[in-house]
């Protein structure tokens, strides 16, 4: 194989056109989250993306025995602890009725000590909707004011949902379309997660996919998802591999154009995802509910990468910020 292709910080720079268009979107997350416990109709605020909790669970990263002798250094540990948070993607919490099945397998791994490696927000759509970072902030932000004024801001929100109608229609992203529409009724752990975004891998740029091994995607059909994972966990364990692929060319595997998959560069397994039955956490605690997996948070060398991507950094902190300072009001202390 060729060698990777290195990162350069020019994958990540936004235009000044997308900086403005950042800082009004930052406001909306801001105004969501402050009025998302009548949104939601829960005591506490939310996050704005990803705000149903399904589970948190403990879990292990073992490291494969057989990886290639250059991904050492990043993997210095036979085994690694995980915290991991499923959930559902939806930006209002629905107590009532079928969830959309767009879920979310957060990880975050960590040294011996307990200390922050990586975290890694995966989900179960290998594809993003849209390219272009102005056309994105412009539809999230309309999202967010659609939550908070409803049917006034509906012709804006209408507006930008047409404009980012054009970039789904690619091969990849109706292939896999179709794929979950398909398997919209099956049990979260039998999905494949992915990365969607790259990541550094040292000087190299990587995907990544979580791979679920025997699981039912039957299983719990007929009960809630929280149910469900309950249950699960009581009897059963959950593996699954951890696949990456590499970046070698822009032509094939293109940083900045997340709706389309990369081809030509194989998948390399570099180890395997745990949760042994038993290892549920209460997610309604208080800590696991504030739990954040920024990805910018991460190490150096394992931090995200693209304009997308860039995004998330800012999103983040003014959610996580918010969130805090408004559980505060409402409970006297962090939740």
């Amino acid at each position: 194989m060729p060698e990777p292709l290195k990162y350069n910080k020019k994958f990540d720079e936004l235009n000044e056109e997308e900086k403005k268009l950042l800082e009004i979107n930052k406001k909306t997350i801001a105004d969501f989250v402050e009025q998302s416990s009548c949104i939601s109709d829960v005591n506490y605020a939310t996050r704005n993306a990803h705000a149903k909790t399904y589970a948190v669970a403990d879990g292990t990263f073992f490291i494969d025995p057989d990886i290639p002798e250059e991904l050492r250094p990043f993997f210095d540990n036979d085994k690694f602890d995980l915290t991991i948070r499923l959930s559902n993607a939806n930006l209002k919490i629905k107590n009532a009725g079928k969830d959309i099945p767009a879920y979310g397998f957060a990880v975050k791994i960590k040294d011996e000590n307990g200390g922050l490696i990586a975290n890694f927000p995966l989900v179960n759509f290998p594809l993003f909707p849209t390219n272009s970072v102005s056309h994105f902030l412009k539809l999230f932000t309309a999202v967010n004011r659609f939550y908070i004024k409803k049917w006034s801001s509906f012709f804006s929100l209408a507006t930008q949902v047409v404009k980012v109608v054009p970039s789904v229609f690619t091969l990849s992203f109706l292939r896999n379309i179709l794929k979950l529409l398909s398997k919209r009724n099956d049990f979260i752990l039998s999905f494949d997660y992915h990365s969607v975004g790259a990541y550094r891998l040292g000087d190299s740029m990587i995907k990544i996919k979580l791979v679920p091994k025997s699981v039912d995607k039957n299983f719990g059909k007929k009960i809630k998802m929280k149910e469900a994972l309950k249950n699960y966990f009581q009897d059963h364990d959950y593996s699954a591999d951890v696949l990456i692929q590499f970046c070698y060319n822009l032509n094939d595997q293109p940083i900045n154009r997340l709706n389309v998959e990369w081809k030509n560069s194989p998948y390399l397994k570099i180890g395997e995802v745990k949760i042994n039955k038993g290892q549920l956490l209460d997610s309604r605690n208080c800590t696991n509910e504030l739990l954040s997996f920024n990805p910018f948070e991460n190490k150096i060398f394992f931090q995200p990468v693209g304009k997308i991507q860039k995004l998330r950094d800012e999103a983040y902190k003014v959610s996580v910020q918010t969130r805090r300072k408004i559980n505060k009001l409402l409970h006297g202390r962090d939740k």
